[in-house]
């Protein structure tokens, strides 16, 4: 499993909750962090290098738990995996799926990053679900940075996050598709701006439950009889700060943090 940063540990929480036999490896691209804003051609070197080095690392399963790599860069993914029979979860269509069943009116909100915005990708996944949906997509470039780096919650940060939602109150979504893995930490706020008949859709319920479909599809899940399973991490950037950090979004114990060179791309 991989992220820009410490987001993505919200969606492993889930699979640790979920499928608490099996065994996780964690990638945290920290010295990258943000993906939001890199430039889309170099991120998609970068992805394809990260996928190159878990599966290097015996992984099973390869899950994309970054909304951003997974917009620009899920087809590279599946290629570099595939060479190696190995299946690719992204953190995308999953929360599409959830979306498109539970709106009432048919209007959905994406709040996500520029790069996953401009991809298209949130837009696409959301048409294939047979509806007809009425999308509202919202760059909030400044709120992943902000969660990553555990600023305080003040009126400046209030007034923020009332500007990116302003246009989804305004086109009156009822369902709000949280496009970033960042995002879960501040969803109170979000849901108290908007109100709390807006139902937000994160990633981690969404992805845990496609982890659980594949493995088993595959035959490739441990039994659950099958004890406690590991989880480990990697980071590109500073270990300590990527630990300190990432103990409030995993809200479980993250021991040692081993930092890795990461050559392609940024």
């Amino acid at each position: 499993m991989f992220d820009s940063g410490v987001g993505g540990l919200t969606v492993l929480h889930e699979c640790l909750v979920s499928l608490p036999q099996e065994d996780f490896l964690y990638l945290g691209d920290t010295a990258c962090f943000p993906y939001g804003s890199r430039d889309p051609a170099r991120l998609r070197e970068r992805i394809a290098e990260i996928a190159e080095l878990l599966l290097d690392r015996g992984a099973k399963l390869l899950v994309i738990a970054c909304n951003t790599a997974t917009s620009v860069g899920e087809d590279v993914a599946r290629e570099v995996a595939a060479a190696r029979g190995v299946e690719v979860v992204p953190v995308v269509a999953p929360q599409a799926e959830i979306a498109a069943a539970i709106t009432d009116n048919g209007r959905v909100g994406v709040l996500s990053t520029p790069n996953t915005v401009e991809s298209g990708a949130y837009r696409r996944a959301l048409e294939k679900q047979g509806r007809a949906l009425e999308v509202t997509e919202v760059e909030a470039p400044a709120l992943a940075p902000f969660i990553q780096n555990g600023s305080l919650f003040d009126e400046e940060t209030m007034a923020m996050a009332r500007a990116y939602c302003e246009p989804l109150k305004r086109a009156e979504v009822d369902t709000l598709i949280l496009g970033c893995t960042h995002y879960p930490l501040v969803s109170p706020m979000l849901q108290r701006i908007l109100g709390r008949d807006v139902r937000l859709v994160a990633g981690g319920h969404a992805v845990a439950a496609a982890v659980q479909r594949t493995l088993e599809r595959d035959g490739i899940a441990r039994p659950p009889s099958g004890g406690e399973g590991t989880y480990d991490f990697l980071c590109t950037g500073d270990a300590e700060a990527f630990r300190a950090v990432g103990t409030r979004f995993l809200q479980m114990p993250l021991g040692e943090v081993a930092r890795v060179e990461i050559d392609g791309g940024l």
